[in-house]
């Protein structure tokens, strides 16, 4: 077993006997059998959830009904971060109860009388923790409700992207743009179905899919496998891998079984019609004129992600043309290499971040918690003239939901500036 799983077990036992002191104090005016029913709910749902993370030791999760995998830990998640809540309250709680006692103690220390021996008795103030229990459960039900509604409520984006050098015959060309699909995480197919079919309507002249495909392991997309070969466009559906893809995150037994997942995952691409773009370029031709097109595999600017793109294989014998454009799943590759080294690159377009699936986002502003680890995590950037746009994503991982950041389809107008 290891160390780290046990070291959370034991957090998330002490959280839970800490709040329940919280829950004791909401009850203790309520009848013993009211006191008894919450007590064994409370202490059931704690037991089941430390069992459940001792008992991802030793099965594969993998081998588990995928809706009764994913909402089982959604819902771990859901009220570990509900109690967290309640948990910073009652802290607040105890540090003015331990002011107070001090304050008592010190009274007593100089006085007898009987308001100082009163003052040096400390409760609970209930206000607290009553505010902390009300404002748990914002966080509870709106997760609820991104699990339910927010994650196939899907948003086309449209922009229009002007360049200076962009050849004549291609003003007013459609681009449509995915990302994120972790087809892993979906439970039925006919989700995937209707973004397909918005997809479409848009009748785009070419679609970008910019990465992870998969959570892990290549047998979660062949259920989508009809539904993917529904996409098409005049000038092709174009595809990279994303860090998902690779099955890193992944137990193997060995090397070659990761190897053999990657290499039908690749073979997948070609399945339903779809370029896999390998650390290579081509380009888009139209009435004698070309747009070029490059597509690397995961790199990142973070260290704790892959680095399996090559841009100086992508590129290699290149011709730079009017507008350039770039697929590359983690938009930190835009500042790490991009801005720097390949300022021929116009446009990149990026995935990765999934604005972290939680968020706020009104005409005017954006915020997210992913944004304090990537500069760039969603929507359009310009650096000078070079130009990156990071797509949120279309499915979910982790967490089956989104709240506030919903899944997109990006469409792109391309005008001559």
């Amino acid at each position: 077993m290891s160390i780290r799983i046990l070291i959370f077990a034991v957090i998330l036992f002490l959280i839970d006997l800490y709040v329940f002191q919280g829950v004791k104090l909401l009850i203790q005016n309520k009848s013993v059998i009211t006191q008894r029913i919450v007590f064994w709910v409370y202490w059931s749902i704690t037991a089941l959830t430390i069992f459940t993370i001792f008992l991802g030791q030793w099965i594969d999760w993998h081998t588990w009904p995928k809706a009764l995998r994913v909402y089982i830990f959604a819902m771990i998640f859901i009220v570990s971060l509900s109690k967290i809540i309640v948990t910073i309250f009652m802290l607040l709680d105890d540090v003015i109860r331990l002011f107070r006692f001090a304050f008592g103690w010190i009274a007593l220390k100089f006085s007898s009388s009987p308001e100082a021996s009163e003052s040096f008795r400390v409760s609970r103030l209930d206000f607290l923790v009553k505010t902390g229990f009300i404002l748990s459960a914002i966080p509870f039900f709106s997760l609820i409700y991104g699990m339910v509604k927010g994650a196939y409520n899907y948003q086309i984006h449209r922009r229009n992207i002007a360049f200076k050098d962009l050849p004549e015959p291609f003003h007013g060309m459609k681009i449509v743009q995915i990302s994120d699909l972790h087809t892993g995480s979906f439970n039925t197919t006919e989700h995937l179905a209707k973004a397909v079919e918005l997809i479409m309507n848009e009748k785009p002249d070419v679609i970008f899919f910019t990465g992870d495909l998969v959570n892990d392991i290549h047998t979660e997309a062949l259920p989508f496998k009809e539904i993917f070969q529904r996409l098409s466009a005049p000038h092709g559906v174009f595809s990279i891998l994303g860090n998902h893809d690779y099955g890193d995150y992944y137990n193997w037994p060995n090397i070659e079984s990761k190897n053999e997942n990657l290499e039908k995952l690749k073979a997948f691409h070609g399945e339903v019609g779809w370029t896999l773009m390998l650390n290579e370029h081509t380009y888009l031709e139209k009435d004698g004129a070309k747009i070029g097109l490059i597509g690397v595999e995961n790199y990142s600017g973070k260290k704790n992600f892959s680095r399996y793109g090559d841009m100086q294989k992508a590129t290699e014998n290149y011709e730079v043309q009017g507008v350039n454009i770039l697929l590359s799943h983690d938009p930190s590759h835009w500042n790490t290499q991009i801005t720097n080294e390949y300022r021929y690159v116009d446009l990149t377009l990026s995935g990765h971040t999934h604005g972290m699936q939680f968020g706020i986002e009104i005409p005017g502003f954006k915020w997210s918690p992913v944004q304090y680890m990537y500069k760039q995590w969603a929507d359009l950037y310009e650096q000078e003239h070079q130009k990156l746009y990071v797509n949120r994503g279309l499915g979910f991982l982790g967490y089956p939901g989104r709240v506030g950041i919903l899944p997109e389809i990006s469409v792109f107008n391309l005008t001559k500036a």
